[in-house]
């Protein structure tokens, strides 16, 4: 009898489930929902950093899919053998006593601090600096030594201290907080005990600060000097966490039957979507994997032999099992990619939203056909007249720092900037800029894992971007003088966390073997163009001349030029 395991992917709009042959890899049947409520903006305000999802968005999502794609592929519910969860993070969410996230609660359920606190909001700026400061003024450790030396305000502890803040009910309802790929884990299974449910190590380990140095999240005295509540927190959450190819518990009957399935399937340990990204890119030793979507994952792993005791500074973290059990997992990224593109697309059709609908001359149903056309051709059209244009110096220079930085050096209250503007400066040169930025953003993540000593071999891109854009894919491979593969899933996340659920289910013996037998082939592969790389590093110093201007803790040092 053929066994399957499914893979739940939870991105920034929409949850996709995978219905997976553990044989071979090979999707049987996949489905996906978009979250209504933050399809419609709910909770949210974007002029204050303020992103808020509900979890109705995510359960409701999660039972759709899930029951859609069983009900496609008509197999027999018994062979399906295992589940495992990635999401976006670190979006921590409040919960009772009982483990009900706090917005299914009486009175809490249109309240933006009772929802999960996604990724991208940054109303935590003033939490994560008080963090970083105490980190390094107080009597012990340096509890940020593992997270590249700098908190973000896009992580757990810096959102929960600005939730605690700013309302008092929360504060006060809220008896411990999830990841959101620990929730939807949680709620799946049958066992309801928060105290031994089996917390995600990457989720841990890269945004909470947890390290066996110090015997798991950081101590009581460090939180007691940032609030009162996280230091009563910390005795509500865990001690120890758990890698994905752990089994969290087995499906709870109410949600077997409301996903079609057996309480015989097994639920695996939540993880994040870069990493289980990874996986799925069968990702090895000195090999980069960009996880390109609206922001930017980098994964690496290393053995404790090459990593050592050695700390990388300025990235998301280096975790022990946080991608592959056994190696040091390590996480970079850019707060913005595909939204910086997204965000100028947003400001060209700002005419077509608002003069377009205040016509006469055309009827309604004509109005909206136009816009929908305007809206799916305007970053093709820009991308073929960006193809045009020459590489040179009195292109365009702008920073990728529309929502913060991410890597290297955390700072979300960065901005993004354009210079070199002129009368001749059209909408394409400008949108040209702004993929040379995102592509120059990511090759300040190489260089600082090279400066590090962290060897890259190899580069791997997966994601809407990667598989989408062949214009962004070839100037990444020039502006990083690097070759860059192509996974070939469209759902190389999903198939990840797939292939933890394998692994949990006793399929195969570990992850690596099942990453090799179920991992995604490559399609494609971006060379760097000789002719062209000399001309991007000239602009690339522009850009470092930029990004001293917005940061002046930033020293420019005089680049190499090689072909």
């Amino acid at each position: 009898m053929k066994n399957y395991v499914i893979g739940l992917d939870y991105g920034t709009d929409s949850v996709r489930a995978m219905l997976i042959d553990t044989e071979n890899g090979q999707e049987l049947a996949s489905s996906v929902s978009h979250y209504k409520r933050w399809k419609n903006r709910q909770y949210c305000d974007a002029a204050i950093n303020q992103f808020r999802q509900h979890p109705l968005d995510h359960i409701e999502g999660l039972e759709s899919t899930v029951e859609t794609i069983i009900k496609e592929s008509k197999i027999d519910p018994a062979q399906v053998r295992g589940i495992c969860i990635d999401t976006t993070g670190s979006s921590p969410v409040p919960v009772t006593k009982e483990g009900i996230p706090l917005a299914l609660t009486k009175g809490f359920e249109e309240n933006p601090n009772a929802m999960m606190v996604l990724w991208k909001d940054h109303t935590a700026i003033n939490e994560a600096n008080e963090i970083n400061e105490l980190a390094v003024s107080w009597d012990g450790e340096n509890v940020t030594k593992y997270v590249g030396g700098i908190y973000s305000s896009e992580w757990f502890w810096a959102k929960i201290l600005h939730i605690a803040r700013a309302d008092e009910a929360v504060r006060n309802a809220a008896h411990t907080w999830m990841e959101h790929c620990d929730l939807m884990t949680y709620l799946l299974i049958e066992d309801k005990d928060l105290k031994s449910f089996k917390r995600s190590r990457c989720a841990a380990g890269h945004k909470a600060m947890w390290h066996e140095d110090w015997k798991g999240l950081p101590p009581v005295e460090f939180l007691q000097k940032l609030h009162p509540y996280l230091a009563t927190l910390r005795g509500n959450l865990y001690d120890e966490t758990h890698t994905s190819d752990q089994v969290a518990g087995k499906l709870s009957q109410e949600w077997a039957d409301r996903l079609g399935l057996t309480t015989d399937t097994v639920v695996a340990v939540g993880t994040f979507d870069a990493h289980s990204g990874a996986v799925g890119a069968k990702i090895g030793e000195n090999t980069l994997v960009r996880v390109m979507g609206t922001s930017t994952c980098d994964i690496l792993v290393g053995s404790k032999e090459e990593i050592g005791a050695k700390t990388v500074r300025g990235i998301c973290g280096q975790v022990e099992g946080s991608v592959i059990p056994g190696y040091i997992g390590l996480e970079a990224g850019q707060s913005a990619f595909g939204d910086l593109l997204a965000w100028y697309k947003e400001l060209l059709l700002w005419t077509t939203d608002h003069l377009l609908t205040a016509s006469t001359v055309l009827n309604d149903a004509q109005k909206e056909q136009l816009r929908e056309e305007f809206s799916d051709q305007l970053l093709v059209e820009l991308t073929k007249e960006a193809e045009k244009i020459p590489v040179s110096e009195s292109l365009p220079i702008a920073l990728d720092w529309i929502n913060g930085r991410r890597t290297p050096d955390a700072n979300q209250e960065l901005k993004s900037a354009i210079s070199n503007l002129s009368l001749g400066t059209k909408a394409s040169h400008i949108f040209k800029a702004l993929v040379n930025a995102i592509c120059f953003g990511a090759k300040k993540i190489v260089d600082r894992f090279e400066e590090e000593g962290v060897k890259i071999d190899s580069v791997i891109g997966i994601g809407g971007v990667a598989r989408k854009s062949p214009f962004i894919m070839q100037t990444l491979a020039n502006v990083l003088n690097k070759p860059i593969k192509i996974a070939a899933s469209d759902q190389t996340p999903a198939l990840g966390a797939a292939i933890y659920a394998a692994v949990a289910a006793g399929i195969y013996p570990n992850v690596i073997e099942a990453s090799q037998k179920m991992g995604s082939d490559f399609d494609g592969e971006y060379f760097p163009q000789l002719d062209k790389v000399a001309a991007y590093n000239k602009l690339l110093i522009a850009y470092d001349q930029l990004s001293a201007f917005e940061d002046p803790t930033i020293k420019i040092t005089k680049h190499e030029f090689s072909l």
